[in-house]
């Protein structure tokens, strides 16, 4: 007999509450994302259990967000006793040793049920910085009604040209039914994520072996020169504000034919309590066009401690309960299985899940097949398949995503904006000294 959610919860709140705190207040940093937003509620729970420790929650805005937890870190404010950060900041900022390593952790925890790719992802050297709340890659979205009303079938590996086909047939403007939702709000984590892997599928990469910028590449002209087309042809109005929330609010009111974005999507677009199209939507692979290489990401939006937050050992509690199996559990009981944080566990995965979650199968079939030590076609020397493990990406890749985002508005051809990504990724690189 299995023992209940309330049973293995009390279990494991004994276990990680064996030492008393004191009165002690978290401040736990977020994105606005729904799971979050779920784990913000649900932490109700948790201060029941443990009532000497207080949980104050700031929520922002993903770039908000990394800009504020890249401030405190560098300049050792302490603001944050939690931090919400993915693969790329728990690498970097693991060492420099801003983050404490996440080791002793419970028996109950069960660091082997976490996807190593996932735990490689978050480790430097074999030392673990954060642990993974959800892990996500980035599949296709698409309306199987209006595919099957204009007599088209969605490949289940599709190219971008394709994709563009389909998007153009499916536009209606007079209806506000637009054929193609992407991301175009800039940011190294927004539009950058989204344009990367297009790019990558179109044979491009960042740098060369010798760290030059590719961005004067035919590669990265015919993968702008795509998006930009296609998003002005088949996008929605006022595309360059749109990151994920707002293309997950399009879609989910009907107004998108095809979304190419994250995988954790999948469980709110089939969610009827948010989502008008929840009986209508497809999953299949990200698209591809000259290569599969590097065309789904891999992230994970994960939690981290600070060498200064003055709370540790509460904070390695709550850290350590939110990215639990129970956690997941409770969020079964109370949301439904198909809502449980997709992507970092290998019990997950269960029949009873991947029937309740009809994007459970895409989802980890992408994440097994993403490989971010060798994201493109052509060999690079960085890791990152939407991004680029260096410190200076996050300058980089989001001043980038502005000339792109001007591109897709008509503030500057996409011959100039490429010129200026060039020159200005020139330029930052030779400064901090690349090749090192």
């Amino acid at each position: 007999m299995k023992p209940s959610v309330k049973a293995l919860l009390v279990s494991t709140c004994m276990t990680l509450s064996s030492v008393s705190f004191g009165a002690q207040t978290l401040t736990i940093a977020t994105v606005n994302n729904s799971d979050m937003i779920r784990m913000q509620k649900l932490s109700k729970t948790f201060e029941a259990e443990h009532p000497d420790i207080k949980l104050n929650w700031v929520v922002l805005e993903e770039n908000v967000l990394r800009q504020r937890l890249t401030t405190d870190i560098a300049t050792q404010g302490g603001q944050f006793d939690v931090l919400t950060i993915g693969m790329y900041e728990a690498a970097l900022w693991g060492a420099k040793g801003w983050l404490e390593p996440m080791k002793d952790l419970p028996a109950s925890y069960d660091l082997d049920d976490v996807f190593p790719s996932v735990r490689d992802g978050l480790s430097v050297k074999g030392s673990l910085y954060a642990l993974p709340f959800y892990a996500e890659s980035s599949i296709t979205y698409y309306r199987t009604d209006l595919f099957k009303d204009a007599g088209l079938t969605m490949p289940e590996h599709p190219t971008w040209t394709q994709i563009g086909e389909f998007a153009e047939k499916l536009t209606d403007k007079t209806k506000e039914q637009y054929g193609l939702c992407l991301r175009g709000k800039a940011g190294w984590g927004e539009n950058m994520a989204l344009i990367t892997t297009l790019a990558n599928g179109f044979g491009a990469r960042w740098f060369d072996e010798k760290w030059q910028p590719q961005f004067n590449g035919p590669e990265w002209k015919n993968a702008l020169n795509f998006y930009v087309d296609n998003m002005k042809k088949s996008g929605p109005p006022g595309a360059s504000s749109n990151g994920f929330n707002e293309n997950l609010a399009l879609f989910n009111s009907g107004k998108c034919a095809v979304w190419v974005d994250a995988s954790v999507a999948g469980s709110f677009v089939t969610d009827k309590t948010q989502s008008k199209v929840a009986d209508h939507v497809g999953f299949t692979f990200a698209p591809h066009e000259t290569t599969d290489k590097g065309t789904s990401w891999m992230y994970s939006w994960s939690l981290a401690i600070p060498t200064s937050s003055k709370a540790k050992d509460a904070a390695k509690v709550f850290t350590t309960w939110a990215t639990s199996k129970e956690y997941s559990q409770l969020v079964a009981k109370t949301d439904g299985i198909a809502n449980v944080p997709p992507g970092t566990r290998t019990s997950t995965y269960s029949d009873d899940y991947m029937k309740a979650a009809p994007f459970a199968k895409v989802t980890l079939e992408s994440l097994k097949v993403a490989d971010p030590k060798a994201p493109t076609l052509k060999p690079v020397p960085y890791i990152g398949i939407q991004l680029v493990t260096i410190p200076e990406f996050q300058a980089i890749g989001t001043q980038v995503g502005k000339f792109f985002s001007g591109a897709l508005t008509g503030q500057q051809t996409v011959d100039q904006a490429l010129t200026a990504a060039q020159s200005t990724t020139e330029r930052e690189m030779k400064r901090a000294g690349y090749p090192k």
